[in-house]
């Protein structure tokens, strides 16, 4: 398993409830029979496979805005209607992944741990994307989808037309661009993903009759003043302005199916699946808005992993079979995900076993991203607080640490001035030896849109870590290569450092731009940067002279110098990093329920807003 070589509108997050459905509806002993049902899920990407279905694996849920299944066929208008997504002559959605988390699973799967990673999050991506004529490098993390979607369908068109292949095509390229930008901004490999669209969770919520959850009115004083917010806003997902509760996001309205509100409080009620579907997709009425609804994720996962198992529904192989068979249009692994064999695995994970937290970020309003036509709400990342938390929540240690023992060389294939320089600065602040810093034509290779990761004897780990850093599915052994150097060739495509050597996610944001959001945002002091590094300028600076191999000496050394110093100021932040005590995987926020829970609700059943 490779790990870390350095420490909105969200409707849908039905993502998480989807790969438990597909955990335990595979786990009965009638496998012989659900093999065609269950492999044909495996549309999606190939990551390369290669890990062992019954050890420790890193899953991608990535939950789609789209009204559309993966050949293109859009939604039936009954199925809009019911899903509460429009109409077949209105807004379809595009292909973005409003619902990304991150799922460990533990060798033995009795155990589990995930990050939602928040859709708005600015970040680089690992190469650029042509969209409408426009060149981007960065933008929201849940545009990566779309971006490499509609690419791909703009290169494509003319030659497939509008055939299912062409859709397969471009769902498969999304998948694989978004795998890569989360692995860049996290530091960690991926395994395997599952995705799916709206009519995907509600077709397993049909099967299963729904689910049950315990919800309590928020107190209004959760919220800031003036937002509107009420005592209980969050059991009625309601309209924007004056529009009647039909239009509302996601539909939700808690005492349609039960809640008694001359009773008040925290209740135990069953919602239909309709319900169900918009308990998960509701944001904009909840507390904390993104981290409450995946405080609603986790409780729904956890319900349908104590109803399986309760009811024993996976001795019934007709349900089972036609649960698989129902999903395959809007439900997705990537190739090679072996769920027969993954799944046995995951029979004794209960719920309480299960730690679900949002990953830290700094909300800001009303900034320029690129590739939007409006100023945008978003928010500021600090990458090395993030892979910090990810990895102490995966591995139990702060990353796999980077040697002076290792060189990496740095070679530029798109020709952005001082691309090469600055990735270099970046490897060497990190703790890795400094090498070349040259244009492609300096090395043998051959060269791809894409970055490619090649390592000599000795280096394969780190050259492991590297890749996961910038965005590279797997690295190559070179024996040409002399021992214990990496070379990280920056494809044609890869105008901007990658997210994993930015200190704060995009190119754009400096430190300045995160410590105010940080403030105005009351963040706690483990989610910050050290102020000396939070009131400098980003370390990582270009450096021209070494990337066209200036002649005098006094270039060289001044480079060199450059380098040194910006390995220090990183060395000195990450250090500071490293050493401040969070708790990944169990932390807490104003918009957790922490009140009292009735009676009839099972023991590992969480109570949420």
């Amino acid at each position: 398993m490779r790990r870390s070589g350095s420490a909105v509108l969200g409707k849908f997050g039905y993502a998480v409830v989807c790969l438990a459905s597909v955990i335990v509806l595979v786990t009965s002993g009638y496998a012989h029979g659900l093999v065609g049902a269950a492999t044909g899920l495996e549309g999606g990407a190939n990551l390369g496979g290669g890990v062992s279905p019954t050890g420790a694996m890193n899953i991608l849920l990535m939950g789609l805005e789209s009204r559309t299944n993966f050949q293109g066929q859009t939604l039936s208008a009954a199925q809009l209607t019911q899903t509460h997504s429009g109409s077949v002559n209105g807004n379809l959605g595009s292909q973005d992944t409003d619902t990304l988390i991150l799922v460990h699973i533990f060798a033995g799967g009795q155990h589990a741990t995930g990050f939602s990673i928040p859709r708005d999050d600015v970040v680089n991506f690992p190469h650029s994307v042509t969209v409408n004529g426009a060149v981007l490098t960065e933008g929201k993390i849940d545009a990566a989808y779309l971006y490499a979607y509609d690419q791909y369908i703009s290169q494509n068109i003319g030659t497939m037309g509008t055939t299912p292949a062409l859709y397969t095509g471009a769902n498969q390229a999304g998948q694989l661009f978004t795998v890569q930008t989360v692995e860049q901004v996290t530091g960690v490999h991926i395994d395997h993903f599952v995705v799916s669209n709206i009519e995907g969770f509600l077709q397993i919520a049909e099967q299963i009759g729904g689910i049950n959850v315990c919800i309590a009115p928020a107190p209004a004083s959760i919220e800031p003043p003036g937002l509107g917010f009420r005592t209980g806003s969050n059991l009625v997902d309601l309209p924007s302005g004056n529009a009647p509760l039909v239009d509302s996001n996601s539909g939700f309205d808690a005492f349609k199916d039960g809640y008694n509100e001359a009773k008040r409080g925290a209740q135990y009620i069953h919602l239909q699946p309709d319900q169900s579907l918009a308990f998960v997709r509701a944001r904009d009425s909840l507390p904390g808005v993104d981290i409450g609804r995946t405080a609603r994720q986790q409780a729904a996962i956890d319900y349908i992993i104590y109803d399986f198992k309760h009811r024993n529904v996976l001795t019934d192989p007709g349900l089972i079979s036609s649960m698989l068979n129902n999903a395959k249009s809007y439900l997705q692994t990537d190739q090679g995900f072996d769920l027969l064999n993954f799944a046995p695995q995951m029979q004794s994970l209960t719920g309480a076993h299960l730690k679900m937290t949002t990953l830290p970020d700094a909300a800001v309003q009303n900034i320029t991203i690129p590739g939007y036509p409006s100023m945008q709400d978003a928010n500021y990342i600090y990458v090395p607080n993030l892979q910090q938390r990810v990895n102490a929540a995966f591995y139990g240690t702060a990353a796999v640490k980077a040697t002076k023992s290792v060189t990496v060389d740095v070679y530029n294939g798109s020709g952005a001035s001082g691309l090469a320089g600055s990735a270099s600065q970046a490897f060497a602040a990190l703790g890795y030896t400094a090498g070349k810093a040259d244009n492609a034509s300096a090395q043998s290779q051959q060269l791809q849109n894409q970055t490619q990761v090649f390592y000599g004897a000795g280096a394969e780990t780190n050259a492991d870590s590297i890749a996961d850093l910038v965005g590279v599915m797997a690295p190559a052994s070179v024996s040409s290569l002399p021992a214990g150097h990496v070379e990280v060739l920056l494809g044609q495509q890869v105008i901007a450092l990658p997210a994993g050597l930015e200190t704060f996610g995009a190119t754009t944001v400096t430190g300045q731009d995160f410590a105010a959001a940080a403030q105005q945002d009351n963040l706690p002091a483990s989610e910050i940067p050290p102020a000396t590094t939070a009131g400098a300028a980003p370390a990582t600076q270009s450096v021209n002279a070494a990337e066209i191999g200036a002649p005098a000496a006094a270039t060289a050394q001044s480079t060199a110098a450059a380098q040194s110093a910006a390995a220090q100021s990183e060395m000195a932040q990450l250090t500071a990093v490293m050493q401040l005590a969070t708790s990944a995987g169990t932390a807490t926020t104003s918009s957790s329920y922490k009140g009292p829970r009735p009676a009839d609700v099972p023991a590992g059943i969480p109570c949420v807003y």
